[in-house]
């Protein structure tokens, strides 16, 4: 996972995953068939360990915008927590590829989509608990949240340090105000 998650997956060479993992090349394809097997279980254990945070911060109770934030918050610690600095394995992993891997592109484009509506779900419960207005636009919302988590992991490969990224997050957090 952090051999991917540093390099990316076009960059990353077998030597470099049996290198980290300490086996061979048939020893590897034995254990996991391809480097996309790999890739994909990468991104698996990813999401349930380092990238799970910010899904568990939106998932609490309370306010609305305590559970944002925090998922935002979130996002910015794992964009740090990269090896490289290079933001969220998701958000910017496969963002452009060859022709060959286009299908773990689309696959990582389902899981952002799947955070956008796992935003708006929790949007929606706001505006049903009224702490949203009834007419907000919670497509809207949970885009531009979206965008932001992305934003961080972005900035962060930039080399934006936790100020930068906490200010942005304040900033982000206006749209709730008011």
């Amino acid at each position: 996972m952090e051999v991917f998650w540093a390099k990316g997956y076009e960059a990353t060479q077998l030597a470099d995953l049996t290198a980290a993992i300490g086996i061979n090349p048939p020893s590897f394809y034995a254990a996991f068939g391809s480097k996309e097997a790999l890739y994909r279980e990468a991104i698996d254990l990813y999401l349930s360990t380092v990238g799970a945070g910010s899904m568990q911060a939106l998932a609490q109770d309370g306010p609305v915008r305590d559970a944002i934030e925090a998922m935002l918050l979130a996002s910015l610690d794992i964009a740090l927590a990269s090896p490289s600095a290079g933001g969220c394995m998701v958000s910017l992993g496969m963002v452009n590829c060859q022709v060959q891997n286009i299908p773990l592109r689309a696959h990582l484009r389902e899981l952002r989509h799947a955070t956008m509506l796992r935003i708006s779900e929790r949007l929606q419960q706001a505006v049903a608990a009224g702490e949203l207005a009834d007419d907000a636009d919670v497509t809207r919302l949970a885009q531009y949240f979206a965008t932001v988590m992305q934003g961080l992991s972005l900035q962060a490969q930039d080399g934006a340090g936790r100020d930068t990224l906490r200010g942005i997050v304040a900033t982000a957090m206006t749209v709730l105000d008011g």
